[in-house]
């Protein structure tokens, strides 16, 4: 069915709310203005009638499939709906060969794949001579980043534009046409906080706003109802996506930097959105390695017993284990030297010959090897003033190289104290 059908349409009032509000002019078009105000890229293709190929990328309900739908009408093309969720190898051949005869008729045809990310590369390869030909113009929507889950070959032949979750004001607005679709009034205040619910998505709004009405009697929108409604804040989390990703890194940076407050909001973020606890409670003990380690030791400890009280309580009990170990990780003293530390001596490993172990650090564990030199020059700390011998133990070619540097934070100034000593003590012993 063409989307250009001109008989007019008989309002279904049965149509969720969301599907009934989609705006039938570009101008109409609330939110995405840093790709479709007046002069920018995506606005000038459009009104040049210039498409290709297209990759809109952003969160759910901020507006991907009415974009793509309004492109279609814009530019008087064929819309054909595609979904990854429900098709296959046998439905794309299908669809291809439609819009190619369309083609041949000299009409043009935009095939709108929703949720492209799940169409495995053999699928996605299947669009490529199409698009080659110019059979069809393939506009992608996805919620995840295109870079690791849409194939290069379809990406270098697309233009990627990336969409923002639509602003308060915005939702509001939309919140404020549909009202007297559905018959009701709402005071200003309240369409603000369906909108800070709905974390930017407007299709999440129009739920709400759609579900408070029906409880609503006397055609004004109650607070309580909104209140049922939402029941409690839907986050954008996918545990499996870029977004889980990027949740944890804010709440990594945030205990790096010691900033507890901030912490405690990317980590209640996470506990909200259903996160695997074991998973954050593991990434907390990375972070007590990582960016505390030695400068109090204790991190480690306190990370690990966080750990364990999660997976002894479960949930809620355990999350406040999670909490204060991040308050505990982002108050202690930070250094990253035992980081670096190992780092330097990868390197070293990966840019140098793998030389044998020196014939002192090696166990004569039979006569032969005891006469081959196994052994021979070891000196065994504890017959030794102080346990410090001044044996080499790196091989020849790397002899007093230094790998780890300790910062004079927490506990690490006492430990740098110590080796300091060792090395003195070392020195005398080579001297004698």
């Amino acid at each position: 069915m063409s989307l250009f059908d001109t008989a007019p349409l008989q309002e279904d009032k049965k149509r969720p709310l969301a599907e009934r509000m989609r705006p039938e002019r570009l101008e109409d078009f609330i939110g995405q203005e840093h790709i479709l105000g007046p002069g920018k890229p995506l606005r000038r293709q459009i009104e040049r009638d210039e498409l290709t190929s297209i990759i809109l990328w952003g969160p759910p309900g901020v507006g991907k499939t009415t974009l793509a739908r309004l492109i279609a009408r814009v530019t008087s093309c064929e819309f054909i709906p595609f979904s990854a969720v429900l098709s296959g190898i046998k439905e794309i051949k299908a669809v291809m060969a439609d819009a190619e005869r369309l083609r041949r008729m000299g009409r043009r045809t935009i095939l709108f794949i929703d949720e492209i990310h799940r169409f495995n590369k053999a699928q996605q390869d299947a669009f490529l001579p199409y698009v080659e030909r110019g059979d069809i113009i393939l506009i992608g929507a996805t919620t995840e980043n295109p870079s690791f889950e849409v194939i290069a070959a379809l990406l270098s032949r697309s233009r990627v534009y990336a969409l923002r979750g639509l602003t308060v004001p915005e939702i509001v607005g939309l919140l404020e046409r549909a009202l007297p679709v559905i018959g009701m009034e709402a005071p200003e205040e309240l369409l603000e906080q369906i909108a800070i619910y709905s974390n930017g998505d407007g299709r999440q709004a129009y739920n709400t706003v759609e579900a408070a009405a029906a409880a609503s009697p006397g055609g004004i929108l109650l607070a309580q109802a909104v209140q049922d409604a939402m029941q409690r804040k839907v986050l954008l989390y996918d545990k499996s996506g870029e977004e889980h990703y990027n949740l944890i890194s804010a709440l990594h940076k945030s205990v790096r930097s010691s900033d507890a407050d901030a912490a405690l909001y990317w980590l209640t973020r996470m506990l909200e959105a259903g996160e695997d606890r074991l998973y954050i409670a593991r990434r907390l003990i990375r972070m007590s390695i990582e960016d505390i380690g030695l400068a109090d030791p204790r991190a480690l400890e306190q990370a690990i017993a966080g750990m364990q009280a999660v997976h002894f309580l479960g949930i809620p009990e355990g999350d406040l284990a999670l909490a204060q170990t991040a308050i505990y990780l982002c108050a202690a003293p930070k250094s990253d030297a035992a980081y670096r530390a190992i780092c330097a001596a990868a390197q070293d490993v990966e840019h140098t010959t793998a030389e044998p172990v020196p014939m002192n650090l090696r166990n004569a564990v039979t006569g032969n090897m005891k006469a081959w030199g196994y052994g021979q020059g070891y000196q065994h700390a504890h017959n030794f003033e102080d346990a410090v011998v001044d044996m080499d133990c790196l091989p020849p070619s790397l002899a007093g190289r230094r790998y780890y540097y300790p910062t004079a934070r927490g506990m690490e100034q006492r430990i740098a104290e110590r080796l300091d000593e060792i090395r003195k003590l070392r020195s005398q012993g080579s001297q004698k």
